[in-house]
C-alpha cells in the first residue's frame, strides 16, 4: 500500500485537499506580477535631451519653436532622444531651416519625458536611457539570478527543515523585499531587493508546488499541475489590470507586494507534508496534520483511528524502495539517464530563455502595453487547454516538440512583418508565448515521468536550475538588438526549434509505468518500452503467491 491510498482512505480530493490547493495557488498568480513587472515599471516613455542649462530658456521650454533649438529632429520630425546640439541653433525655430554638418554632443543636462502615459519609472527616476539603457535589462537580470539562487538555497532548505517553513519565510521576505525595493531611492538598492525578491519567488514556487502534489492523491495531482499553469496565467492578467490602474512605479510595485504579508499570516495555518514529516521520523505530527485533514474531508472516525503505526504499514513499501540519490553525478553516470538530462537541459534552458525574452519586452510592440499584456495572458489559456488535450491522447514528447517548433517558427517568421502592421506582429507573438507557456506545463509532467524514481526530485531541481539559467540569459539577450535588430528575435526563435528537435531524443512515457530505480530505466532502454523489468514480473509473481491480481488491483 502507498500513502496516496491513505489519502483516498481519508477523504480523496476532498473539502481540505481544494482550501489547501486555493491557499498555495492564490500567491503563486501574484508570482507572475513580479516576473513581468519591469515591463512596467522599467517603461521607456518618448524622451530628448533638456535644454542648454547655462541658455535664456534652455532649461524652462521644451516643446514647440524652443525645442528645435538645441535639439536635433529626425526624419519624421520626432526629436533625437539623446544628442543635442553643442550651442543652441536659434536659426533652427523655423521650420524651413536645417543644420547640417553643426557639432553635436550628448544629453549633459538630463532629459526631459513623456509622462502622459507613464508619470514615472525607474528609466526616468535614474536615467536609464542612453549609454545607461543597459542597466534596464541588467535589473531584470539580476532578479531572474536571484530567482536561480532561491531554487538552490531554498530547494535544499525544503530538504531539511520541510516544505513549510522555507514557505512562510518566503512569503514574508517578498512581501518585505517589494515593499523595501518601492521605498528606497538608489538604482543599487533596487537591485538588491529584486534579487531578494527572485529568491523569494523559488522559494514560494518549489514549495507550493511540494504541498500541493504531496498532499493531493494520484488522480488529483494532474489537474492540480494544470491549475498552477493556470494561476500563473491569471496573475499576468491581474498585472496587466493593476498596471492599468496604478501608473507611478513606486506604488505599483507596493501593490503587487503587500499581498503576500497577507499570505504570511494564513500559512501558518498550512499544515506541514505528511509525507516529509513521516520520512524524517515526526510521526506523531505527521498523524495530526492527517487528522485534521480527515476531519475536513467529513471522514473524521478514520482519522481518529489513525495511529503512527498505522501509517507506517501505509509508506513502508513505498518509501523503502526509494533511496536519495547520493551525488548529482547520478544524472550523467549511466547512457540512458544521461541522454535524458541533457536532452532536458537544452529543453528547459531553451524554453525559458525563449518564453521569458518574448514575455518581458512589450514595448517593441508599438500597441498599448497593458492590451498586449492581457492578450499575451488570454491567449495562455487556450493554447493550455489543447496542450493538456494532446498530452492525455497523443502523447507528452509529440506535443512538447510541437509546441516548441511551432512557437520558434512563429518568432522567427514576425521577422518578416512590416512594422507598421503592430497588429499582426503583437497576434503572432502572443501565439509564440501562448506555445511556450503550454510546452513549459508539459515538460514539468514530461521530467517527473523521465527519470526513476530514487533520483526524480533531483532531475526536477537540475531542471529547473537550467530553466533558471535560461531566464537569467533572456534579458541579456535583448540589449542585443541595440545593435542589429533580427538577433533577439533569430536567437530565441533557434533555440526553441532546437529544444523542440532535442525532445524527438526522448523517450514516450504516456500509459508507460513509472520507472523506481536507474537500472531498471537501463535495461527498459536495452529491451524496448514495452518489455517489462524483471522486477515488475519479480513484483507479478509475489502479488500472485498472495492470491492477488494486477489487474483486480487496477481496477
Amino acid at each position: 500500500m502507498a500513502f496516496t491510498d491513505l489519502l483516498d482512505a481519508l477523504g480523496g480530493v476532498g473539502r481540505f485537499q481544494l482550501v489547501h490547493t486555493a491557499l498555495l495557488l492564490l500567491p503563486c498568480s501574484l508570482l507572475a506580477c513580479h516576473t513581468f513587472l519591469q515591463n512596467f515599471t522599467a517603461a521607456v516613455p518618448p524622451h530628448h535631451c533638456r535644454g542648454h542649462a547655462n541658455r535664456p530658456g534652455g532649461a524652462t521650454n521644451d516643446s514647440g519653436a524652443w525645442l528645435r533649438a538645441p535639439v536635433l529632429l529626425d526624419q519624421l520630425g520626432a526629436p533625437e532622444p539623446c544628442r543635442r546640439f553643442t550651442e543652441p541653433q536659434w536659426a533652427l525655430r523655423s521650420h524651413n531651416a536645417t543644420g547640417p554638418g553643426v557639432a553635436t554632443e550628448g544629453c549633459r543636462d538630463g532629459w526631459v519625458y513623456d509622462r502622459s502615459v507613464f508619470p514615472s519609472t525607474i528609466v526616468t527616476e535614474w536615467d536609464l536611457v542612453c549609454e545607461a539603457r543597459t542597466l534596464r535589462d541588467l535589473a531584470q537580470s539580476i532578479y531572474m539570478a536571484g530567482v536561480l539562487a532561491g531554487a538552490a538555497v531554498f530547494g535544499s532548505l525544503a530538504d531539511r527543515l520541510g516544505r513549510k517553513v522555507p514557505l512562510v519565510w518566503s512569503y514574508l521576505q517578498l512581501a518585505v523585499s517589494g515593499a523595501a525595493t518601492a521605498y528606497f531611492s538608489v538604482f543599487s538598492a533596487y537591485c538588491a531587493f529584486r534579487f531578494l525578491s527572485g529568491m523569494a519567488f523559488s522559494g514560494i514556487i518549489l514549495n507550493s508546488l511540494s504541498l500541493v502534489v504531496e498532499w493531493m492523491p494520484t488522480r488529483g495531482r494532474t489537474v492540480a499541475g494544470v491549475l498552477l499553469g493556470f494561476s500563473f496565467t491569471l496573475g499576468q492578467l491581474v498585472l496587466a489590470g493593476a498596471a492599468y490602474l496604478i501608473r507611478p512605479w513606486r506604488w505599483l510595485q507596493f501593490a503587487v507586494s503587500a499581498p503576500f504579508l497577507v499570505f504570511f499570516l494564513y500559512s501558518w495555518w498550512l499544515p506541514e507534508s505528511s509525507r516529509w514529516l513521516l520520512l524524517h521520523g515526526k510521526s506523531q505530527l505527521a498523524v495530526r496534520n492527517l487528522q485534521r485533514s480527515a476531519s475536513m474531508n467529513g471522514r473524521k472516525e478514520e482519522g481518529e483511528r489513525l495511529t503512527p503505526e498505522v501509517v507506517r504499514t501505509y509508506i513502508h513499501g513505498e518509501f523503502v524502495s526509494v533511496r536519495a540519490s547520493s551525488s548529482v553525478l547520478d544524472l550523467f553516470r549511466t547512457p540512458a539517464v544521461r541522454r535524458v538530462t541533457c536532452c532536458l537541459m537544452v529543453v528547459w534552458f531553451s524554453n525559458s530563455a525563449a518564453y521569458y525574452g518574448l514575455a518581458m519586452d512589450l514595448q517593441k510592440f508599438g500597441l498599448s502595453m497593458y492590451l498586449v499584456q492581457a492578450l499575451f495572458a488570454i491567449i495562455d489559456v487556450p493554447a493550455m487547454l489543447v496542450a493538456t488535450t494532446t498530452m492525455i491522447h497523443v502523447g507528452r514528447r509529440v506535443t512538447v516538440a510541437a509546441f516548441l517548433i511551432l512557437a520558434g517558427l512563429t518568432v522567427i517568421a514576425n521577422m518578416f512583418v512590416p512594422e507598421d502592421m503592430q497588429t499582426l506582429r503583437t497576434a503572432q507573438a502572443a501565439l509564440g508565448k501562448g506555445c511556450l507557456a503550454s510546452s513549459f506545463i508539459c515538460v514539468y509532467l514530461f521530467t517527473g515521468e523521465l527519470y526513476p524514481t530514487e533520483i526524480r526530485q533531483m532531475g526536477m531541481g537540475f531542471a529547473s536550475v537550467n530553466a533558471r539559467l535560461g531566464g537569467l540569459v533572456a534579458p541579456l539577450v535583448t540589449t542585443l538588438g541595440e545593435f542589429s535588430a533580427i538577433m533577439p528575435p533569430v536567437t530565441f526563435g533557434a533555440t526553441s526549434i532546437l529544444a523542440g528537435l532535442a525532445v524527438c531524443f526522448l523517450a514516450e512515457t504516456r500509459n508507460v509505468p513509472l520507472v523506481e530505480t536507474i537500472a531498471a530505466m537501463e535495461r527498459r532502454v536495452r529491451e524496448g518500452p514495452s518489455m517489462r523489468s524483471a522486477e515488475e514480473k519479480s513484483e507479478e509473481v509475489s502479488l500472485q503467491r498472495l492470491g492477488a491480481s494486477p489487474l483486480k488491483e487496477t481496477i
